[in-house]
């Protein structure tokens, strides 16, 4: 992501995958892991939301850790149907993460799903402070239920992802959902704004 990302390999359930990890410049307030989108339609850690996301965290103070997917870029591994790729996350987290630190997840699109199972299976004591989901799989995959807190982002004119199948998830949780108007999947055009706005909604106190 810049001249200070720290390229790393950590060991995952498949084999060795492939991690960038961000430190903020002042002291860390916790770790935060973001999931990428579908690895089978081009996904990768540098995907240009999910960079947005770690640029997003970092002035926050998390230190951010951004990996590739079993089968990605230089990760060992094939793909598994969604299901190892969240074991890829648990084992990103445990080996990134120290006794007691708080946690933040984030993911775009397949990311997004990812990010919200990974955090329904962590023990209660260790889930996430904050959870951020931009443009979630909601039609391909089931996402759990996620805490009242959780920031939801989409495009109005989402032509992967209809912004009326996230809401159909999002009424009966009573989870409110961030709409950019005129915005397809990929944010094209306003990843500044992106940026912005999810700095402003997780500098809101969280639960």
């Amino acid at each position: 992501m810049n001249s200070q990302t720290q390229m790393s390999q950590c060991n995952g359930p498949a084999g060795m995958l492939e991690c960038a990890l961000d430190v903020p410049a002042r002291t860390s307030v916790g770790l935060a892991v973001v999931c990428h989108p579908h690895p089978l339609h081009g996904g990768t850690m540098d995907n240009k939301v999910v960079q947005t996301l770690a640029r997003a965290l970092l002035p926050l103070g998390w230190s951010t850790v951004r990996f590739n997917f079993r089968g990605v870029g230089k990760s060992e591994g094939a793909w598994d149907e969604g299901q190892g790729e969240i074991d890829d996350a648990l084992a990103v987290i445990a080996q990134h993460r120290h006794a007691g630190q708080p946690l933040l997840l984030a993911g775009f699109s397949f990311g997004a799903y990812v990010a919200a199972e990974a955090a329904s299976r962590l023990p209660a004591a260790d889930r996430p402070l904050r959870l951020v989901l931009v443009g979630p799989s909601i039609q391909k995959q089931r996402l759990p239920a996620v805490p009242a807190d959780t920031v939801v982002i989409h495009g109005e004119s989402d032509e992967v992802v209809p912004l009326s199948a996230t809401l159909d998830w999002a009424r009966p949780l009573s989870l409110p959902v961030t709409v950019f108007p005129g915005v397809g999947h990929f944010f094209h055009g306003q990843l500044g704004l992106l940026k912005s706005v999810v700095m402003q909604q997780l500098q809101t106190a969280p639960r």
